[in-house]
């Protein structure tokens, strides 16, 4: 081990920690690795994760008994069976009682088939917390999804999904960085009559938009047929109010249907089937399943959405979930979706690891207090940050779902890239290569819009899980290595003419 030096991190199989005087402890936390550097840069390149229909043989469905045993929502769970092999894990009255399975199967993908009255604020961040259980490092464990729907019919319509999506059409109610997708329009939330168009082949071009924008957002997803659809702004279980800092209408939903309600009061009907993903960033409680009759239910049933993700609580931060564009959008291609909010989840978990160690590991309790001390490290102070940051991650942490077949595959169309990176593996030596693009200098964000946005780590996934790893270089980049994937912490800006390498031995988990 006298390849590393403080400030690398290695997790791979059971967690090991580098201690101060460069051996190896099993279980005990080294000292962060502090840096100036006010944003941390995972470098993490994605192995597709299945893009057909072909067997995963590494799936596992987390069920209750009670939705097992029903005869209609046993479709759901038999449905995935089929589709991925996949093992079937049962529970009773709680979630958290499927932990010791998981941990002895170790799957790299986790759905959780859950009927509405199940799939609750509290049920998401039980999920969350196990996990991150599966092993001793603080990061999650396994790409995970719950699988719900308004009505078995549209569980079932969801479980069954086989073609991949590829996002060429966007849509949106707030900023899309429209220079990474093939085409595009969306409308302002600040700012009244602003739209930005992107045709296919073109440039992005700004262009005056309608007073109330009810109608044009209703006619992206009813005629445009977007793939994806972006929003942001005031919202609740039963509503989107579409103008943030103006008057306009509002999306709504009745009996697991959306539609558009204009500020003249006319109803624009919403019946978008074509499978799409939906990225409520900037709202709150879009992901929160409080009743049959509320948005999300009614974005998957008559919105055509196979994936999404959202706040169960009210968003006031925003890391879990702004960061999610940064990936998916702003890299378009190189992750899906699933891929996108684990990375998104590890970026916010280093972030806490980093500038307040220990802190990855503090639970909140009920009134959403921290019940362990946070301490800031001397990075924080120069990164400006406070404890109140370490409690807005800690507040997004676990309040934001992400509903769907973890497995299936809802990606940009490629576009360009600020960088190339690529791994590769010979004899038990992993190389990844990280090379800039001709006449970029940084990593920066692409999406100017939203809280925390910017400067989130660049995610490798491995293709398989490894153990007893050993880097041999690149420890200057201060890299993270669990058993599946690297993270190193990001400087900002990039020389154009260097190639950045991080190179480790590693075997394959038994």
């Amino acid at each position: 081990m006298s390849f590393m030096r403080k400030g690398t991190t290695v997790y791979a199989g059971p967690v090991l920690r580098l201690t101060n005087d460069g051996a190896f402890q099993k279980g005990v936390r080294m000292n962060g690795g502090t840096t100036a550097v006010a944003i941390g840069f995972v470098l993490l390149s994605v192995m597709p994760m299945g893009s057909t229909a072909s067997p995963t043989q590494d799936y596992a469905v987390v069920v209750s008994r009670n939705t097992g045993n029903d005869a209609e929502w046993r479709k759901v769970v038999d449905a995935l069976v089929e589709k991925h092999r996949a093992s079937v894990v049962a529970w009773d009255k709680s979630v958290d009682e499927a932990l010791p399975e998981l941990r002895a199967q170790f799957p790299r993908y986790a759905c959780f088939v859950a009927q509405p009255g199940e799939a609750t604020r509290e049920f998401i961040a039980q999920v969350h917390r196990i996990t991150r259980k599966l092993d001793d490092d603080p990061y999650t464990d396994c790409f995970w999804g719950i699988l719900t729907g308004y009505d078995v019919e549209n569980a079932l319509r969801i479980a069954r999904q086989t073609n991949p999506l590829t996002v060429r059409k966007v849509a949106g109610g707030t900023e899309v960085a429209l220079d990474r997708c093939e085409e595009g329009v969306w409308y302002s939330e600040t700012k009244k009559n602003r739209m930005v168009r992107k045709e296919k082949g073109g440039m992005p071009r700004e262009a005056q938009g309608p007073d109330d924008t009810t109608e044009a957002l209703a006619k992206t997803l009813t005629e445009y047929h977007a793939d994806m659809f972006v929003t942001s702004g005031h919202a609740t279980e039963r509503d989107w109010q579409i103008g943030y800092s103006y008057s306009n209408g509002q999306f709504r939903c009745e009996k697991g249907v959306l539609y558009g309600l204009d500020t003249k009061g006319k109803r624009h009907a919403i019946n978008s089937p074509n499978p799409k993903v939906y990225l409520p960033v900037g709202n709150c409680l879009m992901g929160h399943i409080d009743s049959p009759d509320c948005m999300a239910l009614a974005w998957m049933n008559s919105g055509g959405v196979n994936q999404m993700i959202g706040y169960t609580v009210d968003t006031w931060y925003g890391y879990a979930v702004w960061g999610c564009l940064d990936y998916f959008v702003g890299q378009p291609g190189r992750y899906g979706l699933a891929e996108a909010f684990f990375a998104n989840q590890a970026a916010l978990i280093h972030r806490l690891q980093t500038f307040f160690p220990g802190a990855e590991n503090v639970e909140l309790d009920s009134d959403r207090r921290p019940l362990s001390p946070i301490r800031p490290a001397d990075g924080a102070r120069k990164a400006n940050l406070t404890e109140d940051d370490a409690l807005g991650l800690l507040y997004d942490r676990d309040m934001v779902a992400f509903y769907g077949d973890p497995v299936w595959q809802a990606r940009m169309a490629p576009n360009k890239l600020a960088w190339e990176q690529t791994l590769t593996e010979h004899g038990g030596t992993w190389t990844l290569d990280i090379t800039p693009n001709q006449g970029e200098n940084t990593f920066s964000p692409v999406n100017k819009n939203g809280s925390q946005v910017g400067g989130r780590p660049i995610l490798q996934f491995l293709p398989h899980r490894v153990r007893e790893v050993r880097i041999i270089e690149g420890n200057e980049y201060e890299p993270v290595i669990t058993d599946d994937f690297i993270l190193v912490p990001n400087p900002g800006t990039c020389d154009p003419a260097k190639k950045y390498i991080v190179r480790f031995r590693a075997k394959p988990a038994s």
